[in-house]
């Protein structure tokens, strides 16, 4: 069975929708922490059909501070090269970009919420997101964005940044479209950033008061998103 390699960081959830949407097409997932110390079945490049890299509470240019960021940076390096398919998401969209050559800054205000963002014209013949209607509300949670690496094509975008690009066959999305009910439980938890903060309070309120509304739908569309790029991976 063809298999996609997903790379995980510490507290930052799991493939959650992407798993179930993957086996819909005939694609097993492998959830990966590199931080963990456990290596993978086999190896990161040469053994698997496609490479998925998620977010977390790292950033771009810390490597210093997180050193297992250098052996993700030489894998997704090397995925890009092969032209094989690749697809970040938040931090993974970023490492994404800042590898292929864009640029990753930090965000003047965060956004963390429920947010609008829209798909450009460039999405409709995309074969990851063409699917896509024209406004999606989404989980954005991220501090910081990413420009389009050169050659990349932006496929969505809001009033704060770039929220989608394509490149060859790799594709960056800085929302979250993998959340499920209890990837959010565990991030809406309390925890030590949240002291003193007003605006991340606000944030998790505002994302536990929106997933009745928005979840399902949200849900839906990683689900058909994900199909669409396991299907790259055949």
């Amino acid at each position: 069975m063809p298999e996609i390699l997903s790379i995980l960081h510490p507290d930052a959830g799991h493939s959650g929708v992407f798993r179930d949407a993957a086996a819909q097409e005939g694609v097993a997932v492998e959830d990966w922490m590199p931080a963990g110390g456990r290596e993978p079945a086999r190896d990161p490049v040469s053994g698997y059909d496609g490479l998925l890299v998620l977010g977390g509470d790292e950033n771009v240019g810390e490597e210093d501070r997180y050193p297992y960021l250098n052996r993700e940076n030489g894998i997704i390096t090397a995925w890009l090269e092969s032209g094989r398919p690749v697809m970040g998401v938040c931090l993974g969209a970023q490492m994404v970009a800042a590898l292929a050559g864009g640029e990753v800054y930090r965000l003047e205000d965060k956004e963390m919420g429920w947010l609008e963002f829209r798909h450009l014209e460039a999405a409709r013949e995309d074969p990851v997101l063409g699917f896509a209607a024209p406004a999606e509300t989404g989980l954005l949670w991220h501090d910081y964005a990413f420009t389009a690496p050169p050659g990349a094509t932006v496929l969505a975008e809001n009033e704060a940044c770039a929220q989608a690009f394509r490149l060859g066959e790799a594709w960056a999305l800085q929302p979250h479209p993998e959340v499920t009910a209890a990837i959010l439980e565990d991030w809406l938890e309390p925890d030590a950033q949240d002291e003193g903060n007003p605006a991340r309070l606000a944030g998790k309120e505002q994302i536990a008061a929106g997933m009745p509304a928005w979840l399902a739908p949200w849900n839906a569309y990683g689900t058909e998103l994900f199909r669409r790029f396991a299907r790259r991976c055949l």
